[in-house]
């Protein structure tokens, strides 16, 4: 385990990010009050990657009832996700990072050949594969390794999960458990 990782009760890194279809914008002023889920994958053409995103997007109840914002970050080119996908078809911000210096910033690292060729990695993709979704452009480090971190409203972090595997993601429902809000 890397020392730089973060934990629970370690304040949020606040960071400049841009979306497919906005200019550049601030974590913090973005997400003012609220708490959020913030997950890292790899990039947008990796099928694991946009299975995962479909399962976020299928249950965003579980954090839009919590007041929570989601952000999914992918070493993808906004160029890249625009061209693949509208605004309005994901219920969540999707953030690129295709240099990784917020992958850098939350010590979301990449794995190696073995993390990569995990066989329950593999088993992810064929099922991903199976439900359709198809490989697209090579982005990114194709050895990124994913994480995943609730953020309360103070700033602080509340929940953090870095992967063992490249489909080695928090569930949404475990992600939403993880959620403190104002009221809690």
């Amino acid at each position: 385990m890397n020392n730089l990782q973060l934990q629970k009760g370690d304040k949020a890194h606040d960071f400049g990010f841009e979306t497919p279809w906005s200019s550049r914008q601030n974590f913090y002023e973005t997400l003012k009050n609220n708490p959020a889920v913030l997950v890292f994958l790899r990039y947008h053409g990796c099928p694991v990657c946009q299975m995962e995103m479909a399962n976020l997007k299928r249950e965003i109840k579980l954090f839009t009832q919590k007041e929570a914002r989601v952000f999914v970050f992918l070493q993808s080119s906004p160029e890249v996700v625009a061209s693949a996908a509208n605004e309005e078809d994901w219920p969540f911000s999707i953030v690129c990072d295709p240099q990784g210096e917020i992958f850098e910033k939350y010590a979301v690292e990449k794995g190696g050949i073995f993390k990569y060729l995990n066989p329950v990695g593999m088993i992810s993709a064929i099922k991903a594969m199976g439900q359709g979704f198809k490989h697209g452009k090579f982005e990114g480090k194709e050895t990124q390794v994913p994480g995943a971190f609730t953020i309360n409203p103070m700033k602080t972090i509340h929940y953090a999960y870095y992967g063992k595997h490249i489909s080695d993601v928090p569930s949404p429902a475990t992600l939403a458990e993880n959620i403190e809000s104002i009221r809690d």
